[in-house]
């Protein structure tokens, strides 16, 4: 099982598509928690020089409640990652967690389906961008 839901695009600016999926994101109800420039981070912390990179933090507020309500730890799972990041040749790759497969180490039924949803909910989110 893949533990990502990807998109790749052809030829646009990172931080175009950068902002696309943010769009994206906010249109299905997700809003952005965090957003971690691995970059910068990396050249601050080890001086090593990656391509673009970001994580976002995404999270869908009545979807995290429900998950929430069927298992109080599931939060320190949440919230969903959504990377964007820089290819060669120019192209740029967004992958989105699969809440099916994070959650897999969790035996609630319930939870499984929340995340179904969710997972569906972030397979029209990347088809979008």
């Amino acid at each position: 099982m893949t533990y990502t839901i990807d998109k790749t695009i052809d030829g646009t600016p990172f931080a175009t598509v950068v902002e696309r999926t943010k769009d994206a994101l906010g249109k299905h109800g997700f809003g952005v928690l965090t957003e971690i420039d691995v970059r910068s981070t990396m050249r601050k912390k080890l001086d090593a020089d990656v391509g673009d990179y970001l994580i976002l933090g995404a999270c869908n507020p009545s979807m995290a409640l429900e998950a929430m309500k069927v298992e109080p730890k599931v939060g320190a799972m949440l919230p969903c990652n959504v990377i964007v990041r820089s290819l060669a040749g120019g192209n740029v790759m967004v992958s989105a967690i699969d809440p099916v497969a994070s959650m897999q180490a969790i035996e609630n039924t319930k939870l499984k389906e929340v995340a179904a949803t969710v997972r569906d909910l972030l397979v029209q989110t990347v088809k979008s961008i």
